[in-house]
């Protein structure tokens, strides 16, 4: 293979965004409480920015509760008003160390609101996984020019266009279960 052009590692390079937006997907709510809700919030904690769970432990105790134990007790309403500020539409409630989050029902416009968030995530990966196949042209045109056949570069620049085409595809079909999850009532 030439320099500079490894096809396998575009797809993996194009799995990773496929995971990122799976991740960032996992913090948009459902109507259902999961610790990982709150993976995205940081806290303002001893002099810089760190994840929440890094300053406390994250529980479900009831289907629309979540419940945050702050190690630190100073840190309490440091992660109250991360937690509120962190734009979940969260309305958390200290009780000492422990932070009470109420997962209100989701109305019908705060269901399109995060169905558009839910797509402007996938939008962000389709573009991330554009870049890779750009790069992975970019390769094959100085692989090109270095030698490579051009029956042998066209080959593989096909071969890059399906791999991008099954990564769109798969991130079009992860965003809409994920939109279908959330508009489910």
């Amino acid at each position: 293979m030439a320099s500079g052009y490894d096809l396998a590692d575009l797809k993996t390079r194009m799995q990773k965004s496929i995971s990122s937006l799976k991740d960032e997907l996992q913090g948009l709510r459902t109507g259902r409480a999961s610790a990982s809700l709150l993976e995205p919030v940081t806290v303002e904690a001893y002099g810089s920015r760190m994840p929440l769970n890094q300053v406390a432990t994250v529980t479900v105790p009831e289907p629309r509760m979540l419940s945050v134990q702050v190690w630190d007790r100073q840190m309490a309403n440091a992660v109250e008003k991360a937690i509120r500020d962190s734009g979940l539409g969260l309305n958390p409630m200290g009780e000492g160390q422990i932070i009470r989050v109420p997962l209100p029902e989701l109305n019908e416009q705060r269901r399109k609101e995060l169905s558009k968030v839910a797509y402007n995530y996938a939008e962000a990966a389709r573009v991330a996984v554009r870049h890779i196949r750009r790069d992975g042209m970019d390769a094959l045109k100085k692989a090109e020019k270095d030698g490579m056949s051009e029956d042998e570069s066209r080959a593989q620049a096909d071969l890059v266009q399906k791999a991008t085409d099954a990564a769109v595809a798969e991130i079009d079909q992860i965003v809409a279960a994920k939109e279908a999850e959330i508009m489910q009532v």
